[in-house]
């Protein structure tokens, strides 16, 4: 079993700036990919930006390119979000998501809110 927790969502103002964090834990696995997903208010689930194990390979959805970079830290298999410029639409549930490496097996964090208030 992985548990992921995540940390760091809150409110603010339309133009600010929030970090998220993902610590993964639990079984002698090896994390492979790791994301962020939000589900905003009334809508599905959606992909926000990924992250390789090897290579730190990332890609965004097209709504946050340019204002949002993740990264990622293996040895503490830490997940990393740092939202800029944010925007009201930017509002919903995160939630973390890491992948066994090697395998199909995904895990889920227990979403944090983020809220952006014009």
């Amino acid at each position: 079993q992985v548990q992921l927790v995540e940390s760091g969502g809150g409110e603010v103002q339309a133009g600010g700036s929030l970090r998220l964090s993902c610590a993964a834990s639990g079984s002698s696995v090896t994390i492979g990919r790791m994301g962020w997903f939000r589900q905003p208010p009334g809508k599905q689930r959606e992909l926000v930006a990924v992250i390789s194990r090897v290579a730190s390979i990332t890609n965004y959805a097209d709504s946050v390119k340019g204002r949002f970079t993740i990264s990622r830290d293996n040895g503490k298999n830490t997940v990393y979000l740092q939202m800029n410029s944010l925007k009201p639409e930017d509002t919903g549930v995160y939630y973390c998501n890491a992948l066994i490496a090697g395998t199909s097996s995904d895990y889920w964090g227990q979403g944090t809110q983020v809220t952006v208030s014009s």
